[in-house]
């Protein structure tokens, strides 16, 4: 018998949220770590927030939501809320009921200066990384560092001269948009995004700053590829199992890699000998050297193009060297995750620390997404 295609809103529900999620999904053990990383850092959370006045939105809930945001590939906050509106797993792994109401999406904004200062995000990937079930796969002798460039939040047409010079504007002119007599080009009108025609006009990092980003840096990665405004993201791998133990977000610049390195390695715990494979760019004689004076074993490929190489035959003829070659390069899946799922390839924030700290936790949640089958497997 067929039945009928009539709607029936039921009046009560008696159905939680938890009893919707089946027993297997890969979430619960996320979950799982997650909330005893949280636990360790609710000391951290009482002092970000006053004793008095109305309660706030609970910052493990933020939290938990920002994760989803980067597990699901969620583009935008806004779009968060609507989703966690109607979602109820992910009303679930946030920790709110079917019937809870879901918060304005400013309370992202409002709170995000409040966990910027507490340093959240390290703390949490620390949290997560120091649980026992974790610290067992681990490598604590051996190590892989590498960088990449984040396109940020500003257009190239943001970057104009520092002193103004250039048409004799200023940030926010309308149609004007930074091209005016000094360059000799002509801007073409198009409402408030106005055209720039930059052939001819030299740029740099030293006489030019992006209005929109002043922290972005225009910057390519090799001869041939366009340049673009962009932050420089590094990460810092254990080679055991590929999991990201540090992270850190400078400015884009040639040295910036090699700099960077060595600031996570002297924030590394333990005095005993570890080693550290990198790529080609970290082949230079003053950081090799540099690497060595922390007691560390440089395991950096060799750039023997039209060069001499920093590293000779006392470090390759061993065998772990040619091991520390080939694992350095799963570094490139935590970038390639964290770009393509996490939204990292394009920043959603401006400002050095913003996007620092986006990425540190965009950083764990990759790590997070790897430990369940680790553990299982253990």
């Amino acid at each position: 018998m067929r039945g009928s295609d009539v709607r029936s809103e039921g009046l009560f529900s008696y159905v939680s949220c938890e009893a919707r999620v089946p027993e297997g999904h890969p979430l619960r053990p996320i979950r799982a770590i997650v909330d005893e990383a949280l636990e360790v850092l609710s000391p951290d959370f009482s002092t970000l927030y006053s004793q008095i006045g109305r309660p706030s939105i609970p910052p493990e809930k933020l939290l938990r939501a920002l994760l989803v945001q980067a597990f699901y590939s969620v583009r935008s906050e806004r779009q968060l809320m609507e989703q966690l509106d109607y979602n109820l797993m992910f009303r679930w792994f946030v920790g709110l009921s079917m019937d809870a109401p879901i918060w304005d999406v400013t309370v992202f904004t409002k709170n995000r200066d409040r966990l910027l200062a507490g340093d959240v995000a390290a703390k949490f990937m620390a949290a997560v990384l120091g649980q026992a079930r974790v610290k067992v796969l681990l490598s604590q002798d051996h190590f892989s560092v590498d960088g990449t460039l984040l396109e940020a939040w500003a257009s190239v047409k943001s970057f104009k001269p520092k002193d103004g010079a250039e048409g004799g504007g200023t940030e926010g002119d309308g149609p004007d948009n930074g091209a005016g007599p000094a360059s000799g080009k002509t801007p073409k009108s198009n409402g408030r995004n106005a055209t720039r025609d930059f052939h001819g006009e030299k740029r740099s990092n030293d006489t030019h700053a992006s209005s929109t980003d002043p922290d972005a840096r225009l910057f390519k990665k090799a001869r041939g590829q366009a340049a673009k405004l962009c932050h420089m993201g590094h990460l810092l791998m254990e080679n055991r199992h590929g999991l990201i133990v540090d992270t850190m977000l400078t400015h884009a610049t040639g040295t910036a890699e090699r700099e960077a390195a060595l600031a996570m390695l002297q924030r590394m715990n333990g005095n005993h000998r570890i080693t550290l494979a990198a790529d080609k760019a970290y082949d230079v004689a003053d950081f090799i050297a540099k690497l060595r004076a922390l007691g560390v074993t440089p395991h950096v490929a060799q750039n023997t193009t039209n060069r001499r190489s920093a590293i000779d035959g006392r470090t390759t003829r061993h065998p772990g060297y040619a091991v520390s070659q080939r694992i350095r390069k799963r570094i490139e899946e935590g970038f390639g995750w964290m770009k393509t799922y996490g939204g990292m390839r394009k920043t959603r924030h401006v400002g050095n620390p913003r996007v620092a700290w986006t990425f540190t936790l965009t950083a764990a949640a990759c790590n997070l997404v790897q430990l369940p089958k680790l553990m299982a497997a253990v």
